[in-house]
């Protein structure tokens, strides 16, 4: 399923026509994107968490010359599933 299927199953499920949905879907979107460039947790109880986690600087390697190198630390976006969504997934 990709995005535009995302949007034609929003489109039916709310009567919403498929600009709007799409809309709707884009602003959730930047919504999660833009709470996380800050730091903060998105929760929707029922499906599940979004956060940016704090990743350490590490040594790693190239792959095609096995040369070292080091990755540095950031932060990297993380989802959680909540209980809801993984008994309905099961």
């Amino acid at each position: 399923m990709n995005k535009q299927d995302v949007v034609n199953a929003i489109a039916t499920a709310t009567g919403l026509t498929k600009v709007d949905s799409a809309k709707a879907l884009d602003a959730l979107l930047d919504t999660i994107t833009s709470a996380l460039q800050k730091g903060d947790k998105v929760t929707l109880t029922g499906f599940g968490t979004f956060e940016a986690r704090a990743t350490v600087a590490r040594e790693g390697r190239n792959p095609q010359t096995g040369a070292k190198l080091v990755i540095p630390a950031g932060r990297r976006p993380a989802f959680s599933a909540g209980k809801t969504f993984k008994d309905a997934v099961k």
